[in-house]
């Protein structure tokens, strides 16, 4: 164990570093996590040296993923083997999935630790740091949402993403996240909003809501989806700006939730729906809903409703039995949906998934050229999506500047944090936080360069 130091006569606060891996979902469960620990009398530090403990929150979704995971986790082993490490803590998705093999596979490790458990985190640790035994703690994925007081925030305080569900009733048939996160369940209204209220007096401006599918956020609650009226009372929070939403399901795009978005100031023109393809018989072995046809039927709603909606997308390449013509389908699809932001995802062989077992699993490096095809047919789209704001005016979140500080970065409605472009500003002189107009000159693939106004 490492010997601790002390001030004035006191033992030091045990130091944590916590390492996040994974999505936006995962960052907030870090949060939790963070917070339980602090209010426990913990001290979070992230470049700590020496620390007490390593808690690596792992993502078990895709492939490279649990590869970027095991790597993590034999980096953590090696430092407590050298003696600067104390305890090692392995939680999250991945050990939900494969907890056992990891457990054969590093058995150094100090705690294994399912989904779900971060408010317990202070009883876990506590546990790891006085027993010499070997932890596994892997129940069947049941949420228990953390205080709301508790969570310690690990990005800037002007933007936030606030989970709304976790779970999914999905059947998705290449995704792996039911088997380790469970079935859907809301968090309550009133929880989620007394949470917003929170996060906009620690100075939150936006508001990012996520879940594996924000819009069956309330079914289970309500017998209802409430994610049009969630948006309505979170636009009455005080110091809310901006509310987005990610991770929509594309049958679930009502019209109702359409017209909410379009009729309430606070919820910005953007929407990000996995696609994942847009063949017919490509989606029907996904088990996806929809097409290409109904696909665009939506897009034209939303973009008659909204006239300047940013609508951001994946897709998968490379499933099973993609035929060169349904992918060319996609690429068709493509050009007429005119998206304005695409990602895409090498389709990943999942263990225990019916996609993997599927018959005409395609060859790599036909998946690897169909990903380059797909980004090189985006980019000129993306192009003139950006090219078409050159003269207009856009709200500006201005969030830091350039080394030389001759121009200032941010995001506008268009751009979701971490994913998407960003908004260069010249004659700039906002605080980072603060908006502004800016009025845009140029533009490239991916983001867009402008003069403030006023």
């Amino acid at each position: 164990m490492l010997k601790k130091s002390s001030e004035n006569g006191r033992e030091a606060a045990p130091v944590v570093r916590l390492i996040t891996l994974g999505c936006a979902k995962n960052e907030v469960d870090s949060e939790e996590i963070a917070g339980v620990l602090q209010q426990a009398g913990y001290r979070l530090d992230g470049h700590a040296e020496n620390p007490d403990v390593v808690i690596i929150n792992t993502c078990g979704f895709i492939e490279p993923a649990k590869r970027e995971g095991l790597q993590v986790i034999q980096h953590a082993l090696q430092e407590k083997r050298a003696g600067r490490v104390g305890r090692v803590i392995v939680a999250g998705c991945l050990v939900q999935r494969e907890g056992e093999t990891l457990r054969q596979m590093f058995p150094d490790v100090d705690a294994f630790v399912g989904v779900g458990q971060m408010a317990r985190f202070a009883e876990i640790v506590g546990t790891v740091r006085r027993s010499t035994q070997p932890l596994t703690d892997i129940q069947p994925p049941h949420h228990r949402w953390a205080e709301v007081t508790t969570r310690l925030r690990s990005r800037t305080p002007w933007s936030a993403y606030l989970k709304i569900s976790e779970g999914c009733d999905h059947k998705c048939t290449f995704c792996t996240i039911p088997s380790f996160r469970g079935p859907h369940v809301s968090k309550p209204l009133e929880r989620v909003l007394q949470e917003a209220e929170w996060l906009a007096q620690n100075g939150a401006k936006e508001i990012n809501l996520i879940a594996q599918d924000t819009t069956q956020y309330g079914y289970d609650l309500y017998k209802q989806f409430m994610l049009p009226t969630l948006l309505k009372e979170l636009a009455q929070v005080a110091g809310i700006e901006w509310i987005r939403i990610h991770y929509a399901y594309p049958s679930r795009i009502t019209d109702a939730l359409i017209e909410t978005m379009a009729t309430t100031p606070k919820v910005v023109p953007y929407l990000d729906v996995p696609l994942q393809h847009a063949d017919r018989e490509v989606l029907r072995a996904m088990r996806r809903p929809g097409d290409g046809q109904t696909y665009l039927k939506m897009i034209r709603k939303l973009r008659e409703a909204m006239p300047d909606i940013a609508i951001r997308t994946t897709f998968i390449v490379g499933f099973p039995g993609e035929s060169e013509e349904a992918f060319q389908n996609l690429l068709r699809f493509l050009e007429e949906a005119e998206l304005d932001r695409v990602g895409a995802f090498i389709y990943s062989r999942e263990k225990g998934t019916p996609a993997a077992e599927m018959p005409d699993q395609v060859p790599f490096r036909v998946k690897r050229a169909r990903f380059d095809a797909l980004m090189r047919a985006q980019q000129p789209i993306s192009l003139r999506r950006n090219r078409a704001w050159v003269g207009k005016t856009m709200r500006v979140l201005i969030e830091g500047y350039t080394d030389d500080r001759q121009l200032a970065i941010g995001r506008s409605h268009r751009d979701a944090p971490e994913v998407d472009g960003l908004v260069y500003v010249r004659n700039c002189m906002a605080a980072p936080g603060e908006f502004v107009s800016v009025r845009i000159e140029r533009a490239d693939v991916y983001d867009v360069y402008g003069v403030a106004e006023g």
